[in-house]
């Protein structure tokens, strides 16, 4: 199993002067974290896509580009990639760029996104919302696989036995879905033999059990081998150095980001009771001391039947950057060596 990170660049505001932190410094803290994921160890760190005032990230390329040139081993990806609002031609010159960048260190992660702001800010109809992403999908796919492309569609101009440069180092390029619980989603990309990324933000995890089952099932009748159907999961999550010290400092944060959402989606604002539900065992945040976080890890994978890599969505608009870092500290050096030594991860020899 693969261990790493998601960051949606939030703006922060400092828990000890109360002052938000500035979009210059914030982004300088964003690179400082993949830089550390990097020193210790970790294997993946992913950057989202929003267009809300509270992120920094509706440009992940250039982000990603500049986290590619500070780092050299951890694998970078988007988290993810909103497919539906963009070209499919130019993310995939973009990410085979980036690939370049990396040296091939790049996965592309593309979803229709858990908001909706990029349709009207790009003139789309959320009438389409899933019209467009099979088609685009269908497009950035056939870009990927063949030299020369001849398409048409709906959503954009056709192409004409036209060729798409750069191309990216790894061949293919490695495409992964981002689904939240629609089974059609599931299934799709079962078919296809993607790899799949699972955001799982409440509840219980073993609840996607059928979902996840219903997509190897889907890609062994798509005739695809059982390796290639990868598994990922999104989760919220902090280490720290007690179960008490990262529940508590990952709290506030977490209350104030679900209050926002309740109040935008007409639903019930958070308490904490339900927040400690939900890193209790069989809870969908991993939050914890390291034994706790990677025992908890190590749950969810077989609960689910086996998983290529969890990402802790990390970040938090309430939370120290100094806490983080740590945090980032504590994932490499302590909760990966325990959760490599059980699914033998290559790095445990190391």
């Amino acid at each position: 199993m693969q261990i790493g990170i998601d960051s949606f660049v939030s703006a922060v505001t400092d828990p000890g002067t109360g002052e938000v932190v500035s979009p210059a410094d914030r982004v300088a803290h964003l690179l400082e974290e993949v830089t550390r994921a990097d020193e210790v160890g970790l294997d993946s760190f992913g950057i989202g896509e929003h267009h809300r005032s509270e992120y920094y990230d509706s440009a992940p390329a250039v982000l990603l580009a500049a986290a590619a040139a500070r780092t050299s081993d951890i694998r970078l990806n988007s988290a993810v990639k909103v497919l539906s609002a963009d070209d499919p031609v130019r993310v995939f010159q973009d990410f085979a760029t980036l690939d370049l960048v990396s040296r091939g260190r790049m996965d592309l992660v593309v979803g229709r996104g858990s908001f909706t702001e990029a349709f009207p800010l790009f003139g789309l109809s959320l009438r389409d919302y899933d019209s467009l992403f099979e088609e685009k999908l269908g497009l950035l796919l056939k870009i990927r696989d063949e030299p020369a492309v001849t398409w048409s569609g709906t959503h954009r101009p056709a192409l004409d036995a036209q060729t798409v440069y750069p191309r990216p180092l790894q061949d293919p390029l490695p495409i992964w879905v981002g689904v939240g619980g629609t089974p059609e989603s599931f299934i799709r990309a079962g078919v296809l033999g993607l790899p799949l990324m699972v955001a799982i933000i409440g509840g219980q995890p073993h609840r996607f059990r059928p979902l996840v089952d219903a997509y190897r099932e889907a890609g062994r009748r798509a005739g695809h081998p059982a390796e290639q159907l990868r598994v990922g999961l999104h989760c919220f999550g902090f280490v720290g150095d007690s179960d008490q010290h990262a529940a508590d400092d990952f709290y506030p944060g977490w209350a104030e980001m679900f209050t926002k959402m309740a109040r935008e989606r007409g639903g019930r604002p958070p308490s904490r009771a339900a927040y400690d539900a939900t890193r209790g065992p069989s809870g969908a945040y991993i939050i914890g001391d390291p034994e706790t976080v990677a025992t908890k890890m190590l749950a969810v994978s077989e609960s689910l039947g086996g998983v290529s890599r969890i990402s802790l969505q990390m970040t938090n608009v309430r939370l120290a950057h100094e806490n983080l870092l740590h945090g980032i500290e504590l994932l490499g050096t302590r909760v990966a060596p325990i959760v490599r030594a059980a699914t033998g991860h290559p790095s445990a020899a190391g």
